[in-house]
């Protein structure tokens, strides 16, 4: 599991194992950043395809760098976004990164991407802070990276957004933030103003998910994807998790 690398769960393995298997663990942990900083600078200027990016996060990226998506939602927005090359990206919700990586992949070669992600956060939100040495080298030479860790939810993060984007908007949203249906009708009503015209907003979880997981994006799904022009992609109907909501603004 990707938490292997966060101090929580380091002190736990080694209460468990003791401290003959912290070398064990370093030494995992610097091959995943060396696998990790080999492919950034393999990158041409024109970015990465889908395939190698998929390739990337679902493979060597290992435990470091964890795309919580399944390969046949995301490769086919992942294609969408090489052809579109957005040049202004936002994402609510990073985790442990494997979709900003994607995104800073397939992205125009100068792009704006902003990562807004609360530590804490209900629903697997917050990264440790070390991560963020990590996330900024997602970005492509010449891409400009904002990382704010912060509760999407306030009026001061949405003001804070505003003066970190050029002019003309959002080109791509990415909503994976609070599942719960009061906070994510909050990030639409919230962010989905600063899309441009003809912009793309997409959803994570849009399938139903059981009453524990206190998960309303379904909810919220159903209720705005008939006023846009919209798609899903989604494996299994009855797969309890996952699946992508598009929607063209």
């Amino acid at each position: 599991m990707p938490m292997i690398y966060e101090l929580s769960s380091l002190r736990r393995a080694i209460r468990n194992g003791g401290l003959k298997c912290l070398p064990e663990m370093i030494g995992l942990y610097l091959r995943h950043i060396g696998w990790a900083l080999r492919y950034f600078r393999r990158r041409t200027p024109q970015g990465t395809t889908p395939k190698e990016v998929l390739d990337f996060t679902f493979g060597p990226a290992g435990q470091l760098i964890v795309p919580s998506q399944l390969w046949s939602e995301i490769e086919p927005l992942l294609k969408l976004l090489y052809e579109k090359k957005p040049k202004v990206v936002v994402e609510i919700g990073t985790k442990f990164g494997g979709t900003l990586a994607m995104w800073c992949a397939v992205a125009h070669p100068e792009a704006t991407i902003v990562s807004i992600d609360l530590p804490g956060g209900i629903h697997g939100g917050g990264y440790a802070y070390w991560r963020t040495f990590i996330y900024r080298r997602f970005a492509q030479p010449k891409q400009t990276i904002h990382l704010l860790r912060r509760d999407s939810h306030l009026a001061s993060t949405l003001e804070d957004l505003k003066h970190l984007l050029p002019p003309g908007g959002i080109d791509f949203l990415f909503c994976d933030g609070d599942h719960t249906y009061k906070g994510v009708k909050q990030d639409y009503e919230m962010y989905a103003p600063l899309v441009r015209k003809g912009g793309l907003m997409a959803f994570h979880d849009i399938c139903s998910h059981s009453p524990d997981q206190d998960c309303g994006v379904d909810q919220l799904w159903r209720e705005i994807c008939t006023r846009h022009s919209s798609r899903e992609h989604v494996e299994n109907p009855n797969q309890g998790m996952y699946g992508i909501g598009v929607l063209e603004l």
